[in-house]
C-alpha cells in the first residue's frame, strides 16, 4: 500500500519533465494519489505538458487550462476540480514568474514596478488565491505545499526580485497554516536548492550557483529534483500530520554554511 493512497490533489505548475512539479506529481502518484493538473494557456503548452503527463505513464491526465493572475480561470479550474473529484487532500503550489530582464541584472533597485507587482502577484499571491479556494472542498483536511528557494533570505546574485516575491510567498505559508489548522489544513514550503529547471535557466549566474553548491554544502553535491518529490511525499501523507507553518530545505544542506 501507498503512503497517498485513496488521497487526491492538484498540482499546479507543470511545464516539461524536468520541472520539480512534474518531480513532486510523480513521486505522489508512485505512493497511491490522484492527481489533477494545470497548464499556461495555448495549445503549444498543453502539448507540452501533455507529453509529460502522457510519457509518465498517465493516459487520459487530467488537465485544464489556467492562468493563475486571472481569478476567472482560477474560479474555472476549482469548480472543474470540484466537479471531477468532489473533495481533495492536497495542493501543490509550484509556479513563479518574473521578467527574466530582471533577473539577470545586478541592479534590484532598477526593477519597475510593474514587474515588481507581476512578480509577487504570480509568485505569491497566487497561493493565497489557491488556497482558499481549495479549503471549500478540504473536508477532511489536508495539506497545501508551495516551492521556494533561500533566495527569499539571503540575497543571491541574479535572483533580484524573485527573491522578494519568495518572501511574500513563505510569509504568506505561515499566515495561511495560522488560519487554516483548526479546519485540519496544513500548510507548508519547501526550500529546494538549485535544479535545471526550465524557470531557473532564467536566472543570471545559475551555473556559478550549481557550482558553488556543490563545493561547498555539507553533502558535497547538488540536490536532484526526484529528492524534492520525496519530500512532497512526506508533507502531503499522514507522516507529517503534526506539521505545519514550516520551511524545509532540500538542498543537501547548503543553508547552514556561512562562508
Amino acid at each position: 500500500m501507498g503512503l497517498l493512497d485513496k488521497k487526491k490533489g492538484l498540482v499546479f505548475g507543470v511545464a516539461n519533465d524536468r520541472s520539480i512539479a512534474w518531480h513532486i506529481a510523480r513521486n505522489l502518484i508512485e505512493q497511491g494519489a490522484t492527481c489533477g493538473f494545470t497548464h499556461l494557456p495555448g495549445e503549444k503548452m498543453e502539448r507540452r505538458v501533455r507529453k509529460t503527463l502522457e510519457g509518465g505513464g498517465l493516459t487520459n491526465p487530467w488537465l485544464k487550462s489556467c492562468d493563475a493572475s486571472s481569478d476567472e480561470d482560477l474560479d474555472k479550474v476549482f469548480a472543474a476540480a470540484r466537479e471531477e473529484f468532489d473533495a481533495i487532500d492536497f495542493l501543490v503550489h509550484s509556479i513563479a514568474f518574473a521578467d527574466r530582464e530582471y533577473l539577470r541584472t545586478g541592479n534590484f533597485s532598477t526593477t519597475p514596478r510593474n514587474v515588481f507587482t507581476q512578480a509577487l502577484d504570480i509568485s505569491a499571491y497566487t497561493l493565497v488565491a489557491m488556497a482558499r479556494r481549495a479549503a471549500e472542498f478540504m473536508p477532511n483536511g489536508g495539506s497545501i505545499i508551495a516551492m521556494t528557494y533561500y533566495g527569499s533570505e539571503k540575497v543571491v546574485p541574479g535572483y533580484n526580485v524573485m527573491g522578494v516575491a519568495k518572501a511574500a510567498l513563505e510569509a504568506s505559508t505561515r499566515y495561511l497554516a495560522a488560519e487554516l489548522g483548526e479546519k485540519g489544513i496544513r500548510v507548508n514550503s519547501i526550500s529546494a536548492g538549485p535544479v535545471r529547471t526550465l524557470s531557473a535557466m532564467a536566472v543570471g549566474g545559475i551555473d556559478d550557483m550549481f557550482e558553488w553548491v556543490e563545493k561547498k554544502s555539507p553533502m558535497r553535491r547538488n540536490v536532484e529534483a526526484d529528492e524534492v518529490g520525496k519530500t512532497a511525499v512526506y508533507l502531503a501523507s499522514d507522516l507529517s500530520s503534526g506539521v505545519t507553518a514550516e520551511n524545509i530545505y532540500v538542498d543537501c544542506g547548503y543553508n547552514v554554511i556561512g562562508l
